[in-house]
């Protein structure tokens, strides 16, 4: 009988998604199989990389992403990324695995660093003749003629941080003369922001994950906030009905289905996505894909998996070894 596996879940990370990815790594401990391995949280943060292990935490060595317990060192077979943000979402932590031929649940840091970034990611999946909202991009100290962005783009707007998560830094612009107070507060998470139209109708989150070499479209969820838009709170703090599966015709089913999966294979993806759409009058318009989604009890993504009938143990072992080599896979 193979021995169980070492596994690092990571969490924490550097940005406003911290707290949100604690609880998405406990998630992950107290579900992945402790017959097939040993799970080992490991939190990560600007003053410290440390491990808890037998209720005690030791530092993480960075050269080689090593634990020394009584002179003896720990390595890891796995590493499953719960990062939100900065450094697990945007491809660094990734990158710096990768460097070290640590396997770990993410995509390639390349694709992770492509979909962080929005304004990429629009342009990449409009290429490819996926609806996306029209937009403007800026920068920090970029000039801004407010009557000529709602010329191009119309009111209302969304602004958002180009690379942050979890809705922060986020707001509706109805009125031209609220723009400059909604780039600043977008600026105080990111110094790249993105304006774009707000898209009227009906929001839906897709989950996909790369499972037995292919990837697999979870049961839809339609979101319906209190407010406006899928803000922090909508997300977070219960103003929003989430439902899953999202009460839909077959025809929209169908279609928002295949564009999920089409989004995922035209950015060559791996590993585990969530990405949010708007139906407006039967077209799909993509919004953006999150890498390092919530996996909360309550988190969007897990509830799909439940609807598909699967368990949050068995998806999290089936996501393990899907990015094993072969020679570890149990």
């Amino acid at each position: 009988m193979k021995k169980r596996l070492r596994i690092a879940v990571v969490m924490g990370g550097y940005s406003s998604e911290y707290e949100i990815s604690i609880r998405s790594g406990q998630t992950v401990l107290a579900h992945l199989p402790a017959e097939k391995y040993e799970t080992v949280p490991v939190l990560i943060r600007p003053e410290a990389w440390t491990a808890r292990i037998d209720g005690k935490d030791y530092p993480v060595d960075r050269n080689d992403f090593s634990v020394q317990i009584d002179g003896k060192k720990r390595t890891f077979d796995f590493v499953f990324n719960a990062i939100h943000g900065h450094p697990g979402e945007d491809g660094a932590l990734p990158a710096y695995l990768e460097m070290l031929g640590i396997p770990h649940s993410s995509a390639g840091f390349d694709k992770m660093a492509l979909t962080f970034n929005k304004m990429y990611t629009l342009s990449a999946v409009k290429a490819y003749g996926i609806p996306v909202a029209p937009s403007v991009f800026v920068r920090k100290g970029d000039p801004v003629d407010t009557n000529e962005i709602i010329r191009n783009i119309g009111l209302p707007l969304i602004v958002k941080p180009n690379r942050a998560g979890s809705s922060y830094g986020i707001s509706k612009v109805r009125h031209k003369d609220e723009l400059p107070a909604a780039l600043e507060t977008a600026y105080a998470e990111d110094d790249e922001v993105l304006i774009e139209r707000f898209i009227e109708g009906r929001e839906f989150s897709i989950g996909v994950i790369k499972l037995n070499g292919k990837p697999e479209v979870f049961p839809i969820t339609e979101i319906i906030p209190e407010g406006e838009f899928f803000d922090y709170e909508a997300k977070y703090l219960g103003k929003s009905r989430e439902i899953t599966p999202a009460q839909l015709g077959e025809d929209e089913k169908k279609l928002l289905r295949q564009t999920a999966a089409r989004v995922y294979e035209v950015l060559d993806l791996d590993g585990v996505s969530r990405a949010e759409y708007i139906l407006q009058n039967g077209v799909p318009y993509f919004l953006e894909i999150n890498m390092v989604p919530g996996l909360t009890e309550a988190s969007i993504l897990p509830q799909q998996i439940r609807a598909a009938g699967k368990t949050l143990a068995s998806v999290f072992d089936e996501i393990v070894q899907a990015n094993l080599p072969e020679n570890l896979r149990l």
